[in-house]
């Protein structure tokens, strides 16, 4: 008997289970908002994945369906929804709501943060949710972190940037912590949506622009206006995404529906994780070749700089915001005990 016949055979007989079993459980049929359309390479299709496998491996008991970017809220603006319970369910990213509560931030992406192996050690093993779940449940909200995805570009670039200095005064739109650290080198932030970036980069509203790594930026066109494209992703090194449940609606679920979500989550975030890694290298191909975008890495002085800044920025945040510094110190300690095995475990 072969590994796939006898995998085949526990899946088949686990799904047996869970439908036998979801006579037995409360019915939910749930519209899940989107904060990334369908057709969104890698983040779109997730969306889609994680819905359809809740409702399957639920035995339909919870029923998903995925609603695009703007169908019931705005592309970003979920968070007050999914709080009052006029919207049960919805897929983005923490480090949306960092409005609301900026140590969210610590649970979408860090500066100069920790990899997929070391993040997820910290969230799942080493005090992170619980962080989490005492952060959201003042909103009425349960998050389950479901997705990640590996490093980011740093920003695409209608002119080449020969120092720092050339990003003064510039409009960008930019994600979460790292926008405070570009906001210390003279850039002007805002987070938009992804579907909004490209019509303000043509309109001139902003002048450069990040999002994601390179297949999901292709997917939306940056390189038809900016040609310079920076990295490394010194802002996002490896990013989380959640789906946000209405505390009430999550409470209301049997203890084996709680599971399934859980088991969905931490499924799609090695298979996502993976999956946008086997693409990005034919994918920055492309840029070159096929679309005439010339990459840039930036040196060790200005990433040097922009640690400095990140250090600073979060000296500040913290100084102001006690949940930001419980969190901030809680992940820092980690890191600083993680560090010994981080440095000399793996080759550099």
């Amino acid at each position: 008997m072969t590994l796939k016949t006898i995998l085949g055979g526990i899946v088949a007989a686990a799904l047996a289970v869970s439908v036998a079993s979801a006579a037995d459980q409360p019915r939910k049929r749930w519209k899940m908002h989107s904060a990334f359309g369908s057709q969104v390479d890698i983040l779109g299709p997730a969306g889609l994945r994680i819905a359809d496998n809740i409702t399957k491996l639920s035995g339909d008991s919870i029923r998903v369906k995925f609603f695009e970017p703007g169908a019931l809220v705005p592309g970003i603006q979920y968070f007050d929804a999914v709080s009052s319970g006029s919207l049960p369910i919805a897929y983005g990213s923490p480090g949306y709501n960092i409005g609301q509560e900026s140590a969210l931030a610590f649970f979408a992406a860090v500066p100069f943060g920790p990899g997929f192996a070391e993040y997820n050690a910290w969230v799942f093993h080493a005090g992170g949710q619980e962080l989490l779940d005492e952060i959201y449940a003042k909103y009425n909200i349960k998050a389950v972190l479901c997705s990640m995805i590996p490093p980011e570009s740093s920003g695409w670039f209608k002119h080449e940037i020969k120092s720092l200095d050339d990003l003064k005064g510039l409009k960008m739109r930019f994600f979460g912590l790292g926008a405070r650290v570009m906001e210390k080198v003279g850039v002007s932030t805002q987070l938009l949506a992804g579907g909004d970036i490209y019509p303000a980069l043509e309109l001139g509203s902003i002048d450069a622009t990040e999002f994601s790594m390179p297949s999901i930026d292709e997917s939306f066109g940056f390189y038809q206006i900016a040609k310079h494209y920076y990295f490394p992703g010194w802002h996002q090194p490896s990013s989380y995404g959640e789906i946000a449940i209405n505390m009430d609606e999550w409470n209301s679920l049997s203890e084996l529906q709680h599971l399934v979500i859980d088991t969905v989550c931490k499924a799609n975030i090695t298979y996502e994780f993976s999956e946008a890694e086997s693409l990005q290298g034919a994918a920055m191909g492309r840029m070159e070749k096929d679309h005439g975008v010339q990459v840039h890495r930036w040196s060790d002085e200005t990433i040097d700089t922009l640690r400095g800044h990140w250090a600073s920025v979060a000296e500040e945040m913290a100084a102001a915001d006690p949940m930001f510094k419980r969190v901030w110190e809680h992940y820092s300690a980690f890191r600083e005990t993680h560090k010994t095995w981080r440095t000399r475990g793996y080759l550099r």
